[in-house]
């Protein structure tokens, strides 16, 4: 091979052409004036006008190719052409900026109460003066128009001063709800594939006017799937939320939720666990506790995952009742929304604790 220099390597790349005008790179004045050449061996950089752009790859493989063909093939180039652009990369747009804490509710497995947990969770924080909002992201099984009592509430679209429109959440015990229980029919079952839940899943996210909240609890899909790594991929998650039963069926999946939750895909905090039907108390006696489904067994799954046990929530009959008729038990002066009540406070003490973790630009200041 013939001795190489930079105006060998110019020659060579006025056979490349940038798609985007049709002019050789050279012309176009991006190939930077920082060729080195050591041996064999050949590096530069390549400079583009707009970060991302579209044609980076194809022209760097291009210009691999052309040093080849037009010089020799025993040129080592590949892997040498660094890339760089005129113009930063624009800052991604924040979806949900008023939203200060982000909380998912998710469940191993459906049947555990997670979205009961969910809707008076979200009540009782309303209830404690924040300003809190609630997505029902349970595509193919919603069920927070029932338990709000807003199973005939008429969704509206506002106009924005751009042209474009934003879609207005019901509100009821003083929770912005959203749900594609409202877009949809009640009696008739939703047969989507996962594209299209995700993609109706982020309109319900980012084209409705959730305006400043406190708290924006996401009542997530049982189980593990495409839906979460959406939410996850879509949303700065300040936390998640586990629900189980005490029963072992149900702790097995709760590991598994817990697993995807702090694995690399996902990468979100786990608040805390949160026992459900932990034991039974008739009404009639309410010092009473008998343990149904197995006696403590989240308390020791958080202990051995290394997670905090956020509340444990009693099986009442009037739970039951209250999601019916669309009136949340934790408007009520009784054991269960004691229970919630509760819960909330552990859940507030939990994201203050994970905030307070955070780089200082990152933290975030909680405001009744």
């Amino acid at each position: 091979m013939e001795p190489l220099y930079p105006n060998l390597i110019l020659d060579a790349l006025r056979h490349v052409r940038y798609p985007g005008n049709g002019t050789d790179i050279v012309s176009n004045g991006m190939v930077e004036d920082d060729i080195r050449i050591d041996g064999a061996k050949v590096s530069f950089s390549l400079l583009f006008d707009r970060n991302p752009d579209p044609f980076a790859a194809s022209v760097v493989r291009s210009a691999e190719s052309a040093i080849g063909t037009y010089i020799s093939p025993e040129v080592e180039i590949k892997g040498n052409i660094a890339i760089k652009y005129r113009q930063p990369a624009p800052k991604p747009v924040k979806m949900l900026p008023g939203v200060k804490n982000i909380i998912g509710v998710s469940s191993g497995k459906g049947g555990v109460g997670k979205s009961t947990v969910a809707s008076n969770l979200a009540v009782s924080l309303a209830q404690m003066g924040y300003k809190v909002g609630l997505l029902d992201a349970d595509i193919f099984g919603p069920s927070a128009p029932k338990m709000f009592g807003l199973e005939d509430a008429e969704v509206y679209m506002e106009r924005q001063p751009d042209g474009g429109a934003l879609i207005l959440p019901p509100e009821a015990y003083g929770v912005k709800v959203l749900s594609i229980g409202f877009l949809v029919d009640k009696d008739s079952a939703v047969l989507w594939r996962g594209g299209m839940a995700s993609n109706a899943l982020k309109q319900l996210i980012g084209e409705a006017k959730w305006g400043d909240l406190d708290y924006f609890v996401i009542d997530m899909p049982p189980g593990t799937s495409d839906i979460h790594l959406t939410l996850v991929q879509t949303l700065a998650i300040t936390g998640a939320i586990v629900v189980s039963t005490p029963q072992e069926v149900a702790l097995a999946d709760a590991r598994k939720g817990i697993s995807m939750f702090t694995g690399d895909k996902v990468n979100v905090p786990i608040l805390g666990l949160v026992e459900n039907m932990a034991w039974f108390t008739p009404a009639s006696h309410p010092d009473e506790r008998y343990y149904i489904f197995g006696k403590e067994g989240c308390k020791r799954l958080a202990e051995e995952m290394g997670v905090e046990l956020l509340g444990q929530i009693p099986l009442v009959a009037s739970i039951c009742a209250s999601g019916d008729s669309g009136e949340p038990v934790a408007i009520a002066n009784s054991v269960s929304g004691a229970a919630f009540r509760k819960l909330a406070e552990s859940v507030v003490a939990a994201v203050e604790k994970r905030n307070a973790t955070l780089p200082p630009t990152e933290t975030v200041k909680m405001n009744k």
